[in-house]
């Protein structure tokens, strides 16, 4: 459906009024114009996907699809030029992203022709207990003359774990990087030195979270620093405002030069064990030089032919295989593509799986996960007796999945060799904490929101120990060949939009592009891994481009219903890499809710 820009929405009427008033006869003025119309394929799609046979970068953000393929042509893989995407996008969409978060990825080796999954989040502090951490979330709120929470706030120190972005790109590299580490960093340097024009939806971001960093300064210790890196002339980077990052430049440049030890061991090390004593954190320097991350063993369930693969917890990948293994029950290319009963469908599914999330998903070295019965086709059967495609089931809670134990910023990149990683990273909650260590250019990231603060729950805070993820790259293989690397942005949103992109391409046979640009939906309302219960069958946003009568027909069945004005929704981003193994061509993919581009060659 065509869609008027908000924008134009705005000021065009009275531009017209402006222009017709005092001529005789003027035509009353008329709506601006919608989009145009595409001469092939689906026509709501934006654009064709991008075809190429050697290479191929799909990212939020195209200067960071230049430095990957820039990257690809002297020689790099497609490692070498994921880890100068994500350089490149930490400078870039700092609202998002940066070495001052975590990093997940997953890569298709074709020498091996195995799936190698890396899991780089970092712990809490060691020297802080649960006990500690009650007291001291109480007392931050009380500083900030805010109402006390049962939660981490997002903002200021305690949310604060060790970063480990930077650790997984060694890691990675270490493995199958062909170039030198100064290579693959150099362009992200370089824009930090000589600045960038900062993009639209950036802009936008940028601008809202310095607005809640000073509506919620009373949690945030210290923010002269972030202010000093990262406003220009005391306000945010505007659309097309060059921003420049002079420190980050020179953090970059010592891990180029001194590699993965020059954070976790060296000067930055130290730097950040002085800082966070000076504002009273409980981040030390052993918690750095005492962290590593680890490989782990993607897991994967069938879906109609399609082997589709995640990293298993702490993150919340496996919500999407058994949101996969639930619908596999359904015939979903009869009910429709934005059908009442294939929304349903899919709603239930969400909701089942967000309730073992809640219930199960946790660092394994402190919970036991079940994660063998979580992704059982016997636990799916019996989970998936409790949809019901004409209502809302109401009393939908976490399942038993022990019970079934048997012997789990996105940004794509691919070689002329085959190797294609998906690769996911993220500060969690926009630019993060707000806490930007002296003269370092990158802010902390804020994950630690989301532990639980209560007993018994398998995410409860502990010291040293991970917190839930919500960022998941995802893989998905066909007759023991790579298929799609891919990822959706977004929070909770992940698993949610993963499987809609899924349904799109297997179910519905609309092509990379498409499957991202097709409108979606999100739910909200379950139990949270931080602790909250469920609120009943909890809302579902829509898109404006779905038929206005599924509304009615989702409220029918027990769903609250928002429909969501363009560009004010929170649906995620997509970016994607599909292989055709027959012709050796890459597609791919990057929607019009962000920045991005993809780049080929």
């Amino acid at each position: 459906m065509p869609v008027v820009a908000e924008s134009l929405r705005r000021c065009l009427p009275g531009l017209l009024l402006g222009l017709c008033a005092g001529v005789a006869g003027a035509s009353p003025p008329q709506a601006a114009p919608g989009r145009g119309d595409r001469y092939a394929g689906l026509p709501w799609a934006t654009r064709s996907p991008v075809l190429a046979q050697h290479g191929m970068a799909a990212t939020e953000q195209p200067l960071a699809s230049l430095a990957a393929v820039e990257i690809l042509k002297k020689g790099g893989s497609a490692v070498d030029a994921a880890i100068a995407a994500n350089a490149v996008l930490g400078l870039t969409q700092p609202v998002l992203n940066g070495i001052g978060g975590d990093c997940f990825a997953i890569v298709w080796d074709p020498k091996t022709r195995k799936l190698y999954g890396y899991n780089g989040s970092g712990p809490s502090a060691k020297g802080r207990d649960l006990a500690r951490m009650r007291a001291e979330v109480k007392a931050a709120y009380a500083r900030a003359g805010l109402p006390a929470k049962g939660t981490i706030p997002l903002f200021g120190s305690l949310p604060v774990t060790v970063p480990g972005t930077v650790d997984t790109w060694f890691a990675l590299h270490a493995k199958f990087g062909k170039l030198p580490m100064a290579v693959d960093l150099a362009p992200a340097i370089r824009y930090a030195r000589e600045g960038f024009p900062v993009t639209e939806i950036v802009a936008s971001y940028w601008r809202g979270n310095f607005a809640a960093f000073e509506r919620e300064h009373g949690l945030i210790e210290e923010l002269d620093n972030a202010r000093k890196t990262y406003l220009v002339d005391g306000h945010t980077p505007r659309q097309g405002e060059v921003f420049r990052n002079p420190d980050l430049a020179r953090t970059l440049g010592e891990l180029a030069a001194g590699g993965r030890d020059a954070f976790y061991k060296g000067r930055i090390a130290h730097t950040i064990d002085a800082y966070f004593k000076r504002i009273g954190g409980d981040l030390r320097y052993a918690d750095f030089a005492g962290f590593h991350g680890e490989w782990v063993t993607p897991a994967s369930v069938d879906y109609r032919g399609y082997r589709v693969y995640e990293l298993p917890p702490n993150g919340q990948g496996f919500a999407t295989l058994e949101m996969l293994n639930l619908l596999k029950g359904f015939d979903l290319k009869t009910m429709g593509a934005g059908s009442a009963d294939t929304l349903t469908a899919e709603l239930e599914a969400k909701r089942l799986a967000y309730e073992d999330l809640a219930r199960y998903y946790a660092d394994p070295r402190f919970y036991d996960v079940p994660m063998q019965g979580l992704l059982s086709e016997k636990y799916a059967d019996a989970r998936r007796k409790l949809i019901h495609l004409d209502h809302a089931n109401p009393s939908i809670g976490p399942g038993d999945p022990r019970l079934y134990q048997g012997d789990t910023t996105d940004f794509e990149t691919a070689d002329s060799d085959g190797m294609m990683v998906s690769m996911i990273q993220s500060n969690y909650a926009g630019m993060g904490s707000g806490l930007v260590a002296d003269g370092l250019g990158f802010m902390f990231q804020d994950r630690g929101a989301l532990y639980s603060l209560h007993d018994g729950d398998a995410n409860v805070y502990a010291p040293g120990k991970r917190p839930f993820h919500t960022i998941i790259p995802a893989f998905v293989t066909r007759d023991g060949q790579p298929w799609l690397a891919f990822g959706v942005m977004g929070g909770d949103m992940q698993p949610q939009g993963q499987v809609q992109v899924l349904v799109n391409m297997i179910d519905f046979g609309m092509n990379v592009q498409e499957a991202g640009d097709a409108a979606r939906w999100r739910h909200f309302g379950n139990a949270e891994p931080t602790g909250q219960p469920s609120r009943g069958i909890g809302t579902v946003q829509l898109e404006s481009g779905f038929d206005p009568a599924l509304g009615a027909a989702l409220e029918k069945r027990g769903y609250k219903v928002q429909w969501v004005k363009p560009g004010h929704g929170a649906f995620g981003g997509y970016e994607a890499i599909r292989y055709d193994a027959r012709q050796h061509v890459y597609w791919g993919a990057t929607e019009m809710r962000k920045d991005g581009e993809v780049i080929g060659y």
